[in-house]
Parts: C-alpha cells; structure tokens; sequence
C-alpha cells in the first residue's frame, strides 16, 4: 500500500486517556483552543476524540467560493468526481480535486446557506442546510477526529458537530442536527450532461494547494482505515464502500458491490441506481485516473409518482459499524 509520507508524519495520532470528561480532559481540549466551547453538554466519550494533525482550521475551509461557467473549464476530466446540488434553479458541482484539501465549503446555493463538506478518511461526501434554530452557521474544521470522521465546528457557538451524523456532539447547540439536503457524487460528464448552464467551483488560490493531486494514494484499497480504533464489520472489507440512506430514522446501508451486480435496486419506493464512469478519488495520485467506482443515485417516488433524489452517502463499511451500530449492511 502507498501512503503520502507528508501527510502521514503531519497527521500523527494524539489520543486523550480517559472515557469519562474528567476535568484533566476539559483542561485538554481548553488548551487546544476550545475555551469557548461549553464542555458541560458532551454527548460522546472524549477518549473517541483524537487528533487528526493539523490545528483548528489547519486544513481551511472555503468561505468565499469561487465559481466559473461548466462550460469554461479545462481542467476537470470525464470522470472526475465532484459532489453536485442543485436548488431553485441554481446548479453547482464542488469538485473532489477541490475538497479533499478544504474539506469544507460554506455557500449559498438558490438562496439557501449550505454546507458541502467531504471527509477523505470516511470517503463522506455531505451537504448539509447552515440553518439551525433559525441562526446561519459558518463551519471550520476542528482539526480533531472520531471514528476517522471530520469533526466540524459552528464559528458562531464553537459547538463541534460530526460530519457523518451531522449532529452537535460538544457543546452549547448539543441536542442539535444539521438537516441532511439532497446531492449527489457524480462524474464531471455527468454533472455537465445534467446542468449544461451550471457552474463549477475553482479554487481561489490555484496554487494554494496541488489540486487534482491525491494526498491518501491507495487509501481505499487499504486493509483497514486510518486512525480508527474502534470495532470493525462483519463478513465485509472496513473499507468496502456502502449506500447510507436515511428514511424515517431507519438507516439502510447496501454494499456497492451488489448495485455494479444488478446496477438497479427497488426498496419499496425508493430506486438506487448505478452507473459507470467516476473514477475514485482515493486511489491514484492523480484523482481523475482513479480507478472506475461508478455513481449512485438514490431516488424516492412522490406523491405525482415521479422520483426525486433524497440525501444519500456511499462510504466505507467501517463508518457504517462505528456509527450506525446494529444496521446491518446488505450484500
């Protein structure tokens, strides 16, 4: 396996001791730069909170995103993946190539705040609404880990929040979930197919960081995650990627390897469908020669009985034992 030496040395493991918050542990975080954070409302074990490297923000989210017309760019090839959303009209696709390095864009898309964030770790792709309570949320990385997963941070309450749930773990908005919007992680050619007129996201700094580059080089072809330590999956690789839907409360989770079989799948009234074409963005060293992973789409039947996309993820087997205990995952 290859692993990117830079960014393994940089993302060394720092864990806290102690499962109970002992004032030892507050004064950890505190010290970290989290006086701000209310530490008496914490809905997990600190001891599953670790370090993932970098400082708050050291891996920096986009605030001030940068769009140009689908048409106009040159640099994205077929199957390069991107997360995409549209609403009211307004289409954009935040390629992968973009937010591997930032983790996190705050945007407003037809007129709503939104959230798009990817954790490379969980292979998460989710966009979430920055409303909450009816106050506008800026998010930023914390810098810090559970179960592999991103933890993010509210700039406005310093309330942590965890990518894969979108639920407030630490502080003032505990009790709180970000609500999930309908996207898709889909190839470039598909994007432009779908939305001719979209817009596509450019990095503000095109040197910033070595965009298109891959800096987990064969990370999900690995035997297991990095930086997890919890249980691992029965009867199915950690590192299998798997269909997450969430349909009144109940969590479905289906192993790809079984749409690349039947490429369509009926769950009631809910059709997955797959498809060829994105590459993976955890492979190779360049993410648009990542091998050939497909896309998924996830669609319900409304009440006109046509179908809509409904919020989905397809991530790794491990993150589906780690935070959804008990769903058994099909395959």
């Amino acid at each position: 396996m290859k692993w990117h030496t830079g960014i393994i040395a940089a993302w060394f493991l720092a864990a806290f001791a102690t499962s109970s918050l002992a004032s030892d542990e507050t004064d950890r975080f505190v010290r970290m730069g989290w006086s701000k954070t209310d530490f008496s409302r914490i809905t997990v074990p600190p001891s599953e909170v670790i370090s993932g490297g970098p400082p708050r923000d050291g891996i920096p989210p986009i605030d001030n995103p940068q769009f140009q017309p689908a048409r106009a760019d040159r640099t994205l090839a077929d199957k390069d993946p991107v997360v995409s959303l549209e609403i009211n009209g307004d289409a954009r696709a935040y390629p992968l190539r973009i937010l591997i390095w930032h983790e996190i864009v705050n945007d407003t898309v037809g007129g709503k705040p939104v959230a798009v964030t990817y954790c490379p770790l969980c292979n998460a792709a989710i966009v979430f609404d920055r409303m909450v309570d009816g106050e506008m949320k800026d998010f930023g990385t914390t810098g810090l880990l559970r179960n592999s997963d991103l933890i993010m941070y509210d700039r406005q309450s310093e309330s942590w929040w965890q990518q894969f749930t979108g639920q407030a773990i630490a502080g003032s908005q505990v009790g709180s979930s970000l609500k999930f919007l309908p996207a898709r992680l889909e190839s470039w050619a598909e994007f432009t197919s779908r939305f001719p007129d979209g817009k596509v996201l450019v990095p503000n700094n095109p040197g910033f960081r070595n965009y298109g580059r891959n800096p987990y080089v064969g990370y999900d072809s690995a035997a297991a995650p990095f930086l997890y330590r919890g249980k691992m999956p029965e009867g199915i690789s950690p590192m299998a990627r798997v269909v997450v839907y969430r349909i009144a409360g109940k969590t479905t989770a289906i192993a790809l390897s079984m749409l690349t079989k039947s490429r369509e799948l009926m769950h009631g009234d809910i059709t997955i469908k797959w498809k060829t074409g994105q590459a993976s963005a955890l492979d190779d060293g360049e993410i648009a020669r990542g091998r050939d992973v497909g896309s998924i789409t996830v669609q319900k039947k409304n009440a006109s009985g046509s179908y809509e996309d409904i919020p989905y993820d397809v991530t790794f087997a491990f993150v589906v034992e780690a935070f959804e205990p008990g769903t058994v995952i099909q395959k």
